[in-house]
């Protein structure tokens, strides 16, 4: 604070001393307001910069106000268009207080182009270079931004991929060794039951049954851990289809086999042409077939299942069904007990949604449970979350910019300021070019040869003076009104610079000087004006 006071108040002692050079008389006015303007820039940039233009095109106090707004305008004020908007509307401030104040002694034509040219040095230049430096500042934080964004995307991705890869062996682990131990189970139920077993080998199907029976109440309760522990992020099927083949549709017909051979009556029926089915679907079929083959066996032993695989038109659909238990005879209290880590049923809902499918699972009217999947040919795709299932690290944050095409060029913030750099530069070219040739023009037509000033003679028509002499320029020739001999009362005098007589010294000027009354000449005067 302390710091943008004292510049404050330099700007306004710089603008207040040029005023007392110029000896305009407003050095107190325009040193207050300065002031007043470099303490609001950065509030208010576009008024601070329309101020300073008009009041810099009045006076050449405000310049270096008119430097600093330009910079704090281009680097503060975002939208191209308003900036563009304020900038014209400054320069037409600048130019219209600069032809109000000089239109009399000047032309305004000669006005309007070195306010152009002022204008775009004084103000736009600072303006480019400072929108340049803004741009480049906001380019490396977005950058630094997005690196620390970046690394922290691939530390959770390295942990999202270690989750996802756990979930997949949790969910491998229930489906297949849970298959198996649950026929394991089935199998030491049917010989414990066996009459033809002696009471020792009966006892020690019971034991068998037993560790069966601990061995999958430890398996869920690792799995339950393994699963606990990645649900942020779902199965992915391929990376499921990738591990070790446990078989497709084709190996359902081995599931029912296995079950058949452990005593269940299991029924496999197929409807409708059958067609090829993408890997993450074929493994999806069999995995649900296995789990409602395992949860038939566990809670209801001996009941007759029903397996059936329909090609619809549009997805395949996979039913397994199996009736009540029927009651069994001679089962030690809490042998049979079934054990389940209610993992099954989700994973199976999880397994078809990835693939765009669903799973319904019910009781049936005649006490029975219905376990059906309607599977689509075609997996899922385009979805973020499948993606993200499927091992697509597609990660999308809040903040960071999106990502371009391979053939898409970035845009340098440096490009467009040198596009403008350039522009300016050739504009004022052009004015240089064209104030040289005002400045040839000018000279030439307040100059009047010394031949031609011999040749006009006093008593000669003004029509006729006109007409030898050139159209005159009051650039050149306004400082000589009021020098040299007093001219005829009443006359309207015309002044030039007189080429051909040489002066006396070389800061003297020879002029002519030619009046007019009532439509006649009435003198003609030649003298010496010091610079």
């Amino acid at each position: 604070m302390v710091g943008e006071a004292l510049l404050a108040l330099l700007m306004g002692t710089f603008a207040a001393l040029l005023e007392v050079l110029a000896g305009s008389g407003l050095a107190v006015p325009f040193g207050l307001g300065v002031t007043v303007l470099w303490v609001l820039r950065r509030g208010l940039p576009a008024t601070v910069l329309l101020a300073a233009s008009a009041a810099t095109g009045w006076s050449g106090g405000p310049v270096l106000l008119l430097i600093c707004a330009g910079w704090a305008a281009g680097a503060r004020i975002r939208r191209v268009w308003t900036l563009v908007g304020t900038f014209v509307l400054g320069w037409a401030l600048f130019t219209v207080t600069g032809v109000w104040k000089d239109a009399a002694s000047v032309s305004p034509k000669l006005v309007l182009g070195v306010s152009l040219g002022g204008f775009l040095v004084l103000a736009v230049l600072p303006a480019l270079y400072g929108r340049y430096r803004a741009q480049r500042r906001a380019l490396l934080d977005a950058l630094r931004d997005r690196n620390d964004q970046l690394l922290r995307e691939r530390v959770m991705v390295v942990h999202q991929a270690r989750l996802r890869e756990r979930h997949r062996i949790a969910q491998d682990m229930h489906d297949s060794l849970g298959h198996q131990l649950a026929l394991i189970s089935v199998h030491s139920g049917a010989l414990e039951v066996d009459r033809t077993l002696t009471d020792r080998q009966r006892e020690a199907v019971g034991v068998l049954r037993q560790a069966a029976v601990a061995a999958m109440r430890e398996l869920r309760e690792v799995v339950g851990v393994l699963h606990d522990e990645s649900t942020a992020v779902p199965p992915a099927p391929g990376a499921a289809a990738a591990g070790p083949a446990r078989g497709g549709v084709e190996g359902i017909d081995a599931l029912v086999e296995s079950s058949r051979t452990a005593g269940a009556e299991v029924v496999l029926s197929r409807e409708g042409e059958r067609r090829p089915l993408p890997a993450a679907v074929d493994h999806a079929a069999y995995r649900i077939v296995q789990e409602a083959l395992t949860n038939a066996h566990k809670h209801a032993p001996g009941a007759p299942i029903g397996v059936a695989l329909r090609y619809e038109p549009d997805a395949l659909v996979v039913e397994v069904t199996n009736t009540r238990a029927p009651e069994l005879v001679g089962v030690r209290a809490g042998a049979g007990a079934a054990v389940s880590g209610g993992q099954g049923l989700t994973g199976l809902r999880e397994r078809a949604r990835l693939v765009g499918g669903m799973v319904h699972a019910g009781q049936t009217p005649e006490q029975g449970f219905r376990l059906a999947a309607v599977l689509p040919y075609e997996a899922a795709e385009g979805g973020k979350e499948d993606a993200a299932a499927a091992g697509e690290d597609d990660w999308v944050f809040e903040g960071l910019p999106p990502a371009e095409d391979g053939g898409g060029k970035r845009r340098s913030p440096a490009m467009g300021c040198a596009v403008g750099v350039v522009g300016v530069g050739v504009v004022l070219l052009g004015l240089l070019v064209w104030g040289v040739v005002a400045f040839t023009d000018g000279t030439r037509d307040a100059t009047v040869k010394k031949e031609r000033y011999d040749r006009i003679q006093v008593g000669t028509a003004e029509s006729a003076v006109l007409r030898e002499l050139p159209p005159g320029n009051n650039l050149f020739t306004s400082e000589y009104k009021g020098t040299g001999p007093t001219p005829p009362e009443g006359a309207a005098c015309r002044w030039y610079l007189l080429d051909g007589a040489p002066g006396e010294s070389w800061n003297d000027e020879h002029v002519a000087r030619f009046c007019f009354k009532d439509g006649v000449l009435v003198e003609k005067q030649e003298y010496v004006s010091k610079n």
